[in-house]
């Protein structure tokens, strides 16, 4: 069975939380399982993580999670990363929602698109809602970046992190997208 280890790290804009399945063979290499972006304080980052980790112990993160955990405090402190082809381990997820986060990830950094333009572009024109679901499941923010899904007529839908619409307005400005995402609504 393979273990699966976490660990929390700052970032500018506070302590995130990574997760990561260990490599099954000395030749393989670890895998992001699950990503959190800060909660209120580190001990509700940690809870978080821990709880969306599943059966997991606090860590030391191998040389490839390092290279991520520095890239994400890179992002977030401004200078824009390209997270496309980190490796993640979406587990169990439902094949509409795998198909969803693949759309998602394809969405450059500084761009943004709704809810209905990620269903038509997986086919399911009828399920911009569901991708409302998917996003705020999502259980790798910034890696797979659902703060970039909005919904239609400039509207910001929701944001399942910690500060909710606020959260989601700074991440896209830090990429330079057009924000005009209400704090408020």
């Amino acid at each position: 069975m393979k273990r699966a280890s976490y660990c929390l790290f700052e970032t500018p804009l506070g302590t995130c939380g990574i997760a990561w399945r260990e490599p099954a063979y000395s030749t393989s290499r670890a895998v992001v399982t699950a990503v959190q972006l800060p909660e209120a304080t580190p001990r509700a980052t940690e809870s978080r993580i821990a709880r969306r980790s599943g059966p997991s112990r606090r860590g030391l993160p191998p040389p490839e999670i390092v290279a991520i955990i520095e890239g994400i405090r890179r992002h977030l402190g401004g200078q824009v990363q390209d997270f496309h082809s980190v490796e993640v381990d979406l587990g169990d997820v439902a094949p509409f929602f795998r198909q969803v986060y693949e759309a998602a990830r394809e969405i450059p950094p500084g761009q943004t698109r709704t809810y209905g333009e990620i269903a038509r572009a997986v086919g399911q024109p009828h399920r911009a809602q569901e991708v409302g679901l998917a996003m705020a499941k999502n259980p790798v923010p910034i890696l797979i970046p659902c703060h970039r899904v909005a919904a239609a007529g400039g509207r910001p839908g929701g944001f399942s992190a910690h500060g909710g619409r606020a959260t989601k307005s700074r991440l896209l400005a830090l990429e330079g997208a057009p924000v005009n995402l209400p704090l408020f609504s």
